[in-house]
C-alpha cells in the first residue's frame, strides 16, 4: 500500500515538473518571438529613414520601398532566412544623392553594406559603430566630406573597409587599429592629413592597404613591418618623406610595392630581390632615391612592372632581364645610369627573352654608346619605345623595323647619324615618330607614306636633304608635322596641303624650299599653326589662305613674298599671331590686323599710316621696323607724322546753294513719303521675323537636348543628327535641333544651302524653322545647327514602314498628304523667285504635325533656278538606291522636281493600313510633268485597279477599272481633283 502511494506521489510530482518546463519554454518562445517582431519593425523603420534622406533617385530603385511589399522584398535588401532581419543592403551605382541616415545603425544584424558609386554626402554616421556584426563596408566613390568616425572601431567583426574616392578630411583615426580582423583598408583619393598612425601596425591581419593621393605627409612608420601577411601596399602621392623602413623589405609575401610621387630618399637594399621574391609590381617613380638598381631584382621572376623613373639612381645597369620573362613594363627614365663605358647598352641583349614586354622607357638616363642591333629582337608586343635624351650615337639599326607592334618610337635628343631606314614604312602600327634633334641625313623615305595610322611626325633639326615626299599625303590621320631645321629643298607638295586631317601644326621652317605657296593651302581647314618661315618661297600670299578657318598662328617671315596682304585674310577670325617680317610686301596696313594679339610687319615695304588701336596700341605686341615709308602710329615708334591734305574750297554762288538745298529737301520728302507708306507693310513681317528668328547659343542647345544625349536623338543623316529638346524652360513645347556634322565633306555647303532656302520661303506645307545657330562648342570647334518646329507624328517614312505606325493612315489621310506635298512643290517651283528644286523629296523628309498635315523639310540638296529655267539634266539627285529599278522614267522636258516621281512611287508602293489588303504599284508613265501610277488591289477575291494620275503641280486624277462590277465606296475632291 505504501509503495503504491509513493508511486502515485512520484507520478504527480513528475507531472507538475513537466507542466512547469512547458510553461517556461512557452514563455521563452513568446519572448523570442516578441523580440523578433520588435526587431523586424526596427529594421523596417530604419530602412524608411534611410529612404527619407535620399533626395534624388533617378532610376527609381527605391520605388519598391513601400508597404505594398515586405521590406525583405525591397530592392537591394536581403534578410536572413530564419529571423527575417536585414543582413545585406546593396544600393550600388544607382545615382542616389543625399545623406546617409544615422538610423542605419539600427540594422543590428547587418553584415554587408554596399553603397559605392553614388553621390552620398555629408558625414559618415557615427551610428555605424553599433553594427558589431558588420563584415564588409564599401562606401567608396561618393561625396562624404567630413572626418572618418572614430567609433567605427565598434564594428569589431569588420574585415574589409573601403572609403576611397570621397572628400574625407582630418586624420586617419587611431581607433581603426582595434579592428583586429581587418584585412583590407582603402582610403585613397581623399583629403586626409596627419600622417600614417604607427598604431596601424597592430592590424596584423592586414593584406591590402592603400592611401594613394592623400596629402598625409610625415614618414612611413617602422611598425608596418608587423604586417606579416600583407600582399599589397599603396602609398603613392602622399607627400611622404624620409626612407623606406628596412622592416618593410622583410615582408616576404608582398606582391605590389607602390610608393611613387613622394619625397623618399635613400637607396634600395641589395637583397630586395631575395627578401621580396614574390614581387609582381614595383612603383617608386618620382622620388629622390639614389644608388644603383640592385641586380637581385632579377630574382623576382614574377615581376611584371618595374617603374623607377624620375629618381637619382646611378651606376651601371646590371639587372639580368632574361630572368624576368613576365615583365611588361620597364620604365627607368630620368636617372643617372651613364658610366662612359662602351658596353652600356649591352643590357638590351637580355631583353630579347622578355616576350611579354610592352613598354620600354630608357629616356634621359645619360646612356652612351651605339644602339645594338639586338633592339630588333625585342618582343613583338612592344608598342612604346623611349630612348630619348641620351647620348647614343651611330646609325639607326635597320633591325628596328622588326618591332612590328610599335605605335610610338621616341629617339629624339641623341646623336644618331646616317639615313632613316627606308623600310620604316613596314611598321604599319606606328602612330608617333620622334626623331628630332639628331644628326640624321639623307632623304625622307617615301615609304613613310605607307604609315596610314601616323598622327605625329617630328623630324626637325637634323640634316635631312632632298624634297618633301608627296607620299606623306597618304597619311590621312596625320595631325601634326614638323620638318623644320633641315636642308630640304624643292616645292611644297600640293598633296601634303590637301591633308584635311592636319589640325595642330605644320612646321616647314628653316629649309631651302622655293616656289610659290600652293593655293591648296586653303584646304587645311582644321590647321591651328602654320610655320613656313625662313625659306625661299616667292610670289604673292595666296588669297586661298582664308580657307584655313581654324588658323590661330601664321608665320611667313624670312621669305621672298611680294604684293599686298590679301584682304581675304579678314575672314580668319581665330588668327591671333601673324609674322610676315623680312619679305618684299607692300601696300597699306589693312585695318583688320588690329584685332590680332601679336603682329610682326618689320622689314617690308609698307606705306601709309600706322593705326593706333587694337594691337597697334601696344608697342610690345607689334613691330614695323624697316618699313621706311610708314608714318604716324605711337610716338615710341619714332615714325614721321603723316602729311595732312589741305582742302581749298572755292566760294560757291548763293543761288547754287539754294537750289541744292531745295532739291535735297524735295528728295528727302519724297523718300520719306515712300518709306512711311511701306513701313506698315514691313513692320509686321519684320517684327514677326525678329521674334521668329530668336538668337540661341551653343550652351542653350546643349541644355535643351540634355547634352545631345542618345535619349534625345530622333534621327540621323549623312550630314546631320536631329535631337528633340525644350528650348525655353518656361515653355514645355518641343523643338527639333538639327546638328550639322561639319567634319563630313559637303556638310558646310549643305548648311549654307539650307539657310539660303529657309531665308526666303514660307508655306503651310513647309517645315517651320525657328532659328539657326552658328557658333563654337566648348572645345573651340565650329558648331552649326538649325532649330525647327517639332513634328509629333514623325515622318511619312515612319508611318509607312514602322510596325508600330503601320495602321495609322487611312486612304483619305494618304490623299491629303499627296495634296499637301503637291501644294508645297507648286509653291517652290512656281511661286518662289528664284524657283527652288528640292532635290531630295522622300518619305523621311515629309513630316506630319498633330493634325497629320504634311510638311516638307531638309533643303540640304536644294537648287535655285531662274524664272526661265530649263532643266537639261536627265539624272536623279537625292538618296542613292531610292528609285525602284524599272519603275521610273524622267524625261528631259519634264519641268518638275524629279523627286516627285520617286516619292510618288515610294508612297504608292507602301502599305495602306486602313484598307488592309494586298496591293501592287507600278509607274506606268512619267513625262511632261505627268506621272501615272497603277495601284492593283485584291479585295474579297476581286482584282481592282486604281489609276493615280499625278499631273504636276497639284492636279491628281483617279480612275478605276473593276472586275466583277466592284464599285468604289469613296469620293474625294480637293485642289481640282476629279474622280
Amino acid at each position: 500500500m505504501n509503495s503504491k502511494q509513493s508511486i502515485i506521489c512520484l507520478s504527480s510530482s513528475s507531472y507538475i515538473h513537466f507542466l512547469f518546463y512547458v510553461f517556461v519554454i512557452f514563455l521563452t518562445f513568446t519572448t523570442i518571438s516578441a523580440s523578433y517582431t520588435d526587431g523586424n519593425e526596427t529594421d523596417h523603420q530604419a530602412l524608411l529613414k534611410i529612404k527619407s534622406m535620399i533626395a534624388q533617385d533617378p532610376y527609381g530603385v527605391l520605388n519598391s520601398w513601400n508597404d505594398s511589399f515586405h521590406f525583405c522584398d525591397w530592392t537591394g535588401v536581403t534578410c536572413g532566412k530564419r529571423h527575417r532581419r536585414v543582413t545585406y543592403l546593396e544600393l550600388t551605382s544607382q545615382g542616389l544623392e543625399g545623406s546617409l541616415s544615422p538610423h542605419v545603425g539600427n540594422l543590428s544584424f547587418l553584415r554587408r553594406l554596399y553603397l559605392f558609386n553614388n553621390s552620398f554626402q555629408g558625414a559618415i554616421p557615427h551610428e555605424l559603430g553599433r553594427l558589431s556584426k558588420l563584415r564588409l563596408l564599401y562606401l567608396y566613390q561618393n561625396k562624404f566630406n567630413k572626418a572618418i568616425p572614430s567609433n567605427i572601431s565598434g564594428c569589431s567583426n569588420l574585415e574589409m573597409l573601403d572609403l576611397s574616392t570621397n572628400e574625407l578630411v582630418g586624420s586617419i583615426p587611431k581607433e581603426i587599429s582595434f579592428l583586429s580582423k581587418l584585412t583590407y583598408l582603402s582610403l585613397s583619393d581623399n583629403k586626409l592629413t596627419g600622417g600614417i598612425p604607427p598604431v596601424l601596425g597592430n592590424l596584423t591581419s592586414m593584406e591590402s592597404f592603400g592611401v594613394v593621393r592623400n596629402p598625409l605627409g610625415g614618414s612611413i612608420p617602422d611598425t608596418l613591418g608587423h604586417w606579416k601577411v600583407v600582399k599589397e601596399i599603396y602609398f603613392g602621392v602622399c607627400n611622404l618623406y624620409g626612407t623606406i623602413p628596412h622592416s618593410i623589405y622583410n615582408l616576404s609575401l608582398i606582391t605590389y610595392f607602390s610608393f611613387p610621387g613622394n619625397q623618399l630618399i635613400g637607396s634600395l637594399p641589395p637583397t630586395i630581390g631575395v627578401t621580396l621574391p614574390r614581387l609582381a609590381q614595383i612603383e617608386l617613380w618620382n622620388n629622390q632615391l639614389s644608388g644603383p638598381l640592385p641586380p637581385s631584382i632579377s630574382n623576382c621572376s614574377r615581376l611584371g612592372i618595374l617603374e623607377m623613373s624620375k629618381n637619382k639612381f646611378s651606376g651601371k645597369l646590371k639587372i639580368d632581364f632574361s630572368k624576368l620573362r613576365d615583365i611588361k613594363v620597364v620604365s627607368i627614365s630620368t636617372n643617372n645610369f651613364g658610366t662612359n663605358e662602351g658596353d652600356e647598352m649591352k643590357f638590351i641583349d637580355s631583353l630579347k627573352n622578355c616576350t611579354k614586354l610592352e613598354w620600354l622607357d630608357l629616356g634621359t638616363c645619360k646612356f652612351q654608346g651605339v644602339l645594338p642591333r639586338s633592339i630588333g629582337n625585342l618582343s613583338n608586343q612592344l608598342y612604346r619605345l623611349y630612348l630619348d635624351g641620351n647620348q647614343i650615337h651611330g646609325n639607326l639599326p635597320g633591325s628596328i623595323v622588326n618591332l612590328v607592334g610599335l605605335e610610338l618610337i621616341s629617339l629624339e635628343d641623341n646623336r644618331f647619324t646616317g639615313n632613316i631606314p627606308f623600310t620604316i614604312g613596314n611598321l604599319q602600327r606606328l602612330q608617333v615618330i620622334y626623331l628630332y634633334n639628331n644628326q640624321l641625313s639623307g632623304p625622307i623615305p617615301n615609304s613613310m607614306g605607307n604609315l596610314s595610322l601616323l598622327s605625329t611626325l617630328d623630324l626637325s633639326f637634323n640634316m635631312l636633304e632632298g624634297v618633301i615626299p608627296s607620299s606623306l599625303g597618304n597619311c590621312h590621320k596625320l595631325l601634326e608635322l614638323y620638318l623644320s631645321g633641315n636642308k630640304l629643298h624643292g616645292k611644297i607638295p600640293a598633296r601634303l596641303l590637301q591633308l584635311s586631317s592636319l589640325s595642330k601644326t605644320m612646321n616647314l621652317s628653316q629649309n631651302n624650299l622655293y616656289g610659290s605657296l600652293p593655293n591648296e593651302v586653303g584646304d587645311l581647314k582644321m590647321l591651328s599653326n602654320l610655320d613656313i618661315s625662313n625659306n625661299n618661297l616667292s610670289g604673292n600670299i595666296p588669297s586661298s589662305l582664308d580657307g584655313c578657318s581654324s588658323l590661330s598662328r601664321l608665320s611667313l617671315k624670312g621669305n621672298l613674298f611680294q604684293g599686298m596682304i590679301p584682304p581675304s585674310l579678314r575672314s580668319l577670325k581665330g588668327l591671333i599671331e601673324l609674322d610676315i617680317s623680312h619679305n618684299n610686301l607692300s601696300g597699306e596696313i589693312p585695318r583688320f590686323l588690329e584685332r590680332l594679339k601679336f603682329l610682326n610687319l618689320s622689314y617690308n615695304d609698307f606705306v601709309g599710316e600706322v593705326p593706333m588701336v587694337g594691337v597697334f596700341a601696344n608697342a610690345s605686341a607689334f613691330s614695323v621696323l624697316g618699313n621706311t615709308r610708314l608714318c604716324g602710329g605711337l610716338a615710341v615708334l619714332g615714325l614721321p607724322k603723316c602729311k595732312e591734305t589741305n582742302k581749298h574750297t572755292k566760294k560757291i554762288p548763293l543761288f547754287l546753294i539754294v537750289i541744292l538745298i531745295a532739291s535735297t529737301l524735295c528728295i528727302i520728302i519724297c523718300l520719306a513719303y515712300v518709306w512711311c507708306k511701306k513701313k506698315n507693310k514691313r513692320q509686321s513681317s519684320e517684327s514677326s521675323t525678329s521674334k521668329q528668328f530668336m538668337k540661341v547659343s551653343y550652351n542653350q542647345l546643349l541644355k535643351a537636348t540634355n547634352g545631345f544625349s542618345e535619349a534625345n536623338l530622333i534621327g540621323n543623316g549623312g550630314f546631320s543628327s536631329v535631337y528633340k529638346g525644350v528650348l525655353d524652360e518656361n515653355d514645355d513645347r518641343f523643338v527639333a535641333v538639327k546638328v550639322i556634322h561639319l567634319q563630313n565633306r559637303g556638310a558646310q555647303k549643305s548648311f549654307i544651302r539650307e539657310c539660303e532656302a529657309w531665308r526666303s520661303i514660307r508655306h503651310r506645307n513647309l517645315l517651320k524653322i525657328i532659328t539657326s545657330c552658328s557658333s563654337v562648342d566648348f572645345q573651340g570647334n565650329d558648331f552649326k545647327a538649325l532649330v525647327y518646329e517639332f513634328m509629333p507624328n514623325g515622318s511619312l517614312h515612319d508611318c509607312l514602314y514602322s510596325s508600330e505606325s503601320a495602321s495609322r493612315l487611312n486612304f483619305l489621310q494618304i490623299i491629303n498628304i499627296f495634296m499637301d506635298v503637291a501644294s508645297a512643290l507648286d509653291y517652290l517651283h512656281n511661286h518662289c523667285v528664284p524657283s527652288i528644286i528640292h532635290g531630295d523629296l522622300k518619305p523621311s523628309n515629309i513630316l506630319l504635325d498633330h493634325d497629320m498635315v504634311a510638311h516638307v523639310g531638309d533643303f540640304g540638296l536644294a537648287r535655285f533656278l531662274g524664272t526661265s529655267y530649263q532643266n537639261s539634266s536627265t539624272g536623279i539627285r537625292g538618296t542613292i538606291g531610292y528609285a525602284p529599278s524599272g519603275k521610273i522614267q524622267v524625261f528631259p522636258n519634264a519641268v518638275a522636281d524629279p523627286g516627285i516621281f520617286l516619292w510618288g512611287a515610294e508612297f504608292c508602293s507602301s502599305r495602306l493600313s486602313a484598307t488592309k489588303y494586298y496591293k501592287k504599284v507600278g509607274l506606268i508613265r512619267a513625262g511632261s510633268g505627268v506621272g501615272v501610277f497603277k495601284i492593283q488591289t485584291i479585295f474579297k477575291n476581286q482584282i481592282n485597279c486604281l489609276y493615280l494620275h499625278c499631273c504636276y503641280p497639284f492636279n491628281i486624277f483617279f480612275s478605276t477599272s473593276f472586275t466583277n462590277a466592284f464599285k468604289p465606296n469613296f469620293i474625294y475632291n480637293k485642289f481640282n481633283t476629279t474622280i
